[in-house]
């Protein structure tokens, strides 16, 4: 056998020891199966500012539960069945704090009387200018519309020019206060919009008003 017929058999020899020992690796094993997440949905009515509380239908698989009191809960944690109950204060802040707490506040008005004929605030108005300020003070960047009003004692353009008197006034406090000017809105409606419905010349203490929105 010459040199190189004796090379070329160790390279043969040599591959097939190669693929001999590739096809002797252990094959892996398979992976392992993923565990397919529990379902939990939950649902909760809570009630609004005031403490009312509507009613909200839940519907799953066919299945109906409607929530109509307040913490009133249905959770879901399995296909076709609905659990309802009621939530603890708790279970609400656990599931919904970080939500809860994102919300902006919630809109809120004020009304101020005045004294008659006059942009003098009544002393019992004074006193929830106080609160109209600690209200506005909790919030970083409130919107302010002030509208003021008259009762129908007067003529119109007196009492449209009296209104607005009271509207400026009002927004001027509140800058002495340190709310800033150009977040405030004003505006005057004379008597066109009565809370307390009279004829005309009557005096109304209700009407002479000033009403204060902030979101």
């Amino acid at each position: 056998m010459t040199e190189r017929a004796v090379t070329a058999r160790a390279v043969v020899d040599l591959l097939g020891l190669l693929l001999l020992f590739g096809c002797a690796r252990p094959v892996p094993p398979p992976p392992a199966p993923v565990a397919t997440p529990t379902r939990d949905d939950l649902v909760v009515l809570l009630p609004d500012q005031d403490g009312k509380t509507g009613a909200l239908s839940v519907t799953h698989a066919g299945t109906e539960r409607v929530l109509d009191t307040p913490r009133a809960a249905a959770r879901i944690t399995e296909e076709g069945r609905i659990v309802t109950g009621i939530a603890t204060p708790e279970e609400v802040q656990q599931a919904f704090g970080a939500a809860l707490a994102a919300q902006p506040p919630r809109p809120v008005s004020f009304l101020l009387y005045f004294l008659e004929g006059k942009d003098e605030l009544t002393p019992e108005s004074q006193a929830v200018l106080q609160r109209v300020f600690a209200e506005l003070a909790r919030r970083p960047s409130p919107e302010i519309v002030v509208i003021g009003h008259t009762d129908r004692v007067g003529t119109v353009p007196f009492n449209d020019a009296l209104s607005l008197r009271r509207a400026r006034k009002v927004r001027d406090d509140l800058v002495k206060l340190g709310i800033p000017a150009d977040r405030i809105e004003v505006a005057g409606r004379g008597e066109r919009e009565p809370l307390v419905p009279t004829d005309d010349e009557v005096a109304e203490p209700q009407n002479r008003r000033v009403e204060i929105s902030v979101r």
